[in-house]
C-alpha cells in the first residue's frame, strides 16, 4: 500500500489549517479525499494582540527570534486547538487522520533571499494535536530556485480544472493569486498583488473595523485617478510570472509614501485602493490568462460584493462564480488546499508547479512530523 494511502474503500482524513496574510485567524478543515468532500470545517480568530504581535515581525526588531519562537509556540497550541475541535465537530479520533498539513504564519517572504519564513512549530503540533504534521512547505521549492508561491494551483487544477472550459481560479486573501486552467494547456499561476491586505489595514485605522464589509464603504468614495495611476505604477504589476508577493512590496508606509494621499477624504482613499486591487486583476488576468469563461473566486475577498462588481467590470466576458458550486465554500479552498498538499506529500508525490513558481523541477513539498 502507498505510504499515506488507505485501504481501498476506507476514509482517507486529512485536516488542513490556512493562516494567511490577512493575520486575522486560522481556517481549518477536515477533509476525506476518498470523495473528496469536507467532513467539517472551524475557524478561530487570533485576537488583536497576536495580530498586532506578528505584524511586528514583518520587519526587523529587538529581541526577534525569541519573539519568533515564542509566537510559533503560541500559534501550535492555537492549531492543535482548531484540529480538535474539527474531530470533536466530525465525532472523529486523531489516529483515524492520515495527516495534518500546515501552512503556518508567514512573517516573512523573499524568495529573491532564498528563503520564506512561516512560523507554527510543527514539532509542538505534532505532540500536542497527536496527528502526523506536514508543514514547510515552501522551503523546498525556493530551494529549487522557485518562489515558492503561489502553491495552490496544483490543487486547483484537481478540484477546478475542466477539459472543456477555461477557468480562472481567484483566491482573494490579503494577496491575490491565480491558477490559470485552460483545456490543453499546462496549468500556469501567479500572485497579481495585493487582495485585501491593503483595504483592510485602511478600514482599521480608519473606521476601526477588521475589514470594510461588502465594500460599502468604498462605494461611498471616489476613486482618485491620479492616486491609482501611482499605485499602479508599482514594478511588481509589469513584472512577468513566475512571481510572488507580500507585505514586503504592498503596506501602508509605500501608500501613504505616494503622491495624492494627503489630504484626501479616507473614503476616497479606500475605493481607490479597492479599484487598484480590482483592476491589477483584471489587468493580470488578461494580460497572462488570455480569456477565461469563467472566474472562481475564494478567499475573504469573495465576500466582498463592491469587490466583485468591480472585477466583473474589468472581466466583462467572463462569468464570476463562488467556489461554493464545487462543494467547498470560499473561506475553505485555501485549507483544503494544504490537506490536499499533505497527502501528496504522504505519499511522496510532486506537488508543486514549475510552472507556476518557476522552479527547475517538480518537487514533493513539505516536511513530515510522525505523530
Amino acid at each position: 500500500m502507498t505510504p499515506g494511502s488507505t485501504p481501498e474503500g476506507r476514509p482517507e482524513f486529512y485536516i488542513g489549517l490556512m493562516s494567511g496574510t490577512s493575520l486575522d485567524g486560522v481556517d481549518a478543515v477536515l477533509a476525506d479525499f476518498t470523495a473528496p468532500r469536507l467532513l467539517a470545517t472551524h475557524y478561530l480568530p487570533y485576537g488583536d494582540s497576536l495580530t498586532g504581535r506578528l505584524l511586528a515581525l514583518q520587519d526587523a526588531g529587538a529581541d526577534e527570534l525569541r519573539r519568533a519562537a515564542l509566537l510559533g509556540i503560541e500559534l501550535a497550541g492555537l492549531y492543535a486547538e482548531a484540529s480538535r475541535a474539527l474531530l470533536d465537530k466530525a465525532n472523529l479520533s486523531p489516529q483515524s487522520v492520515v495527516a495534518l498539513g500546515c501552512h503556518g504564519q508567514t512573517v516573512r517572504h523573499a524568495p529573491e533571499e532564498g528563503y520564506s519564513l512561516q512560523l507554527g512549530n510543527p514539532a509542538l503540533l505534532a505532540e500536542l494535536s497527536g496527528i502526523t504534521v506536514v508543514a514547510d512547505f515552501r522551503s523546498r521549492d525556493i530551494a529549487a530556485g522557485g518562489q515558492g508561491a503561489p502553491l495552490v494551483p496544483a490543487f486547483h487544477e484537481a478540484l477546478f480544472g475542466s477539459d472543456g472550459q477555461h477557468r480562472v481560479v481567484l483566491n482573494l486573501g490579503g494577496m491575490a493569486n491565480v491558477s490559470n486552467l485552460a483545456p490543453a494547456a499546462a496549468t500556469t499561476g501567479f500572485d497579481t498583488g495585493p487582495g485585501n491586505v491593503l483595504i483592510d489595514a485602511w478600514s482599521r485605522r480608519h473606521i476601526g473595523q477588521p475589514y470594510d464589509r461588502d465594500g460599502a464603504w468604498a462605494a461611498s468614495g471616489r476613486i482618485l485617478p491620479q492616486l491609482l495611476e501611482s499605485l499602479l505604477a508599482h514594478p511588481y504589476f509589469s513584472s512577468a510570472p513566475p512571481k510572488s508577493c507580500g507585505r514586503e512590496q504592498f503596506n501602508l508606509e509605500w501608500l501613504e509614501s505616494l503622491p495624492g494621499v494627503q489630504p484626501a477624504a479616507p473614503a476616497d482613499i479606500q475605493a481607490t485602493l479597492l479599484e487598484l486591487t480590482a483592476g491589477s486583476i483584471g489587468n493580470a488576468i488578461e494580460r497572462w490568462c488570455g480569456q477565461p469563461e469563467e472566474v472562481i473566486v475564494c478567499g475573504g475577498g469573495a465576500h466582498n460584493r463592491f469587490l466583485l462588481q468591480r472585477l466583473a467590470a474589468h472581466l466583462p466576458q467572463a462569468k464570476i462564480l463562488d467556489s461554493e458550486a464545487w462543494g467547498v465554500g470560499p473561506d475553505w479552498v485555501e485549507a483544503m488546499a494544504f490537506a490536499w498538499l499533505a497527502r501528496q506529500t504522504m505519499r511522496g508525490k510532486a506537488a508543486s508547479l514549475p510552472a507556476v513558481t518557476g522552479a527547475k523541477g517538480a518537487r514533493v513539498l513539505g516536511a513530515i512530523y510522525p505523530a
